[in-house]
């Protein structure tokens, strides 16, 4: 189903606020961004100054906003201020994936979406770079769990550019960029030679690209599109600075003592991720949560400066009659 002119009345086509939707027909520049962090990463009220910030980091900058959500069987692409916050406080907000979206829609719930939906919805309407704290990848053990984010196959087939902090270090961070690779999704550096490890700046793990301005993104964005082929994400790997990274040492020894309990406890399976995370939190005095949270301001901040780097050189947001040819 195209989206050239939103129907609104149809209960299975994304709602586009009226903001994304003078972006699009503008061609102006404009940067997706996911409402998980809002809904399920951050403690209340935080969540919500968070996501304000977010969007606000956005707008300064000069691009427009698009914080994606699912509310009551409608895919919103945008969100206005009672949406905002009806995605922060709503505890029965539930966290959407790519697969979980028909399902959600035919129900009529409301979630938040992770990376893998919200890349869909995102480049589905038209939007060509979207902002995100890190990826999910494969997961540690992964060759007797097969425990593998759905991220990484959606972004294998999704037109996108994705500027993260890498993956959580909690995974297996080698195999998943053997993954991308076999994949078919690029991956650049942004001002590094070394794929960065989320809390940390760096992961050790070496990349073939560098870049080091958001010109030089739109130009690798510009040759894909011109050489044509299929559809795949680029991911523009922004390491968070150093002076806002986790102490390495602490990093590492909170990492193996949470991957200690986790094997102690039995914990498999989707309860993996959450129980490390929060471990992290616990056992770093909350340094990783910072840490997160410097990684997102700045992933938000590059990604509104690539997408006005491309609208610049004439090459702004898709718009959805094209989003719909690719």
């Amino acid at each position: 189903m195209s989206l050239n002119a939103p129907d609104n009345t149809h209960p299975y086509v994304p709602v586009l606020s009226a903001e994304v939707q003078e972006a699009l027909a503008a061609h102006r520049p404009a940067v997706a961004l996911e409402s998980t962090i809002i809904a399920h990463g951050l403690p209340r009220p935080r969540n919500r100054q968070v996501a304000e910030e977010l969007e606000e980091l956005v707008r300064s900058a000069g691009a427009v906003p698009a914080t994606i959500a699912v509310l009551d069987g409608r895919a919103h692409i945008g969100l206005d201020k009672d949406q905002l916050e009806r995605v922060a406080e709503d505890p029965a907000m539930r966290k959407l994936g790519h697969r979980d979206l028909a399902p959600a829609l035919a129900a009529g719930a409301s979630g938040a979406t992770t990376v893998s939906a919200t890349a869909f919805l995102a480049a589905r309407a038209g939007l060509r770079v979207f902002a995100t704290g890190g990826l999910g990848g494969v997961h540690r053990d992964w060759t007797s769990t097969q425990d593998e984010s759905a991220d990484l196959r959606l972004l294998a087939r999704t037109d996108i550019t994705v500027v993260c902090a890498g993956v959580k270090s909690i995974l297996d961070v080698p195999a998943t960029l053997q993954r991308l690779e076999t994949l078919g999704v690029g991956v650049l550096g942004y001002g590094t030679d070394h794929f960065p490890g989320f809390y940390l700046s760096s992961s050790g793990e070496p990349l073939d690209w560098t870049v080091r301005s958001p010109e030089e993104v739109v130009e690798v964005m510009r040759a894909g599109e011109a050489l044509g082929g299929p559809a795949a994400a680029l991911i523009v790997a922004n390491p968070v600075p150093q002076k806002d990274q986790l102490d390495p040492d602490l990093h590492d020894r909170v990492l193996a003592r949470a991957l200690d309990a986790c094997r102690e406890r039995g914990i498999v399976g989707q309860a993996v991720t959450p129980f490390l995370l929060d471990h992290l939190m616990q056992h770093t005095g909350g340094a990783s949560l910072e840490a997160n949270l410097a990684a997102v301001r700045g992933n938000v901040s590059l990604a509104a400066r690539i997408a006005i780097a491309r609208s610049a050189a004439g090459h702004g947001t898709a718009g959805p009659k094209e989003a719909a040819a690719r």
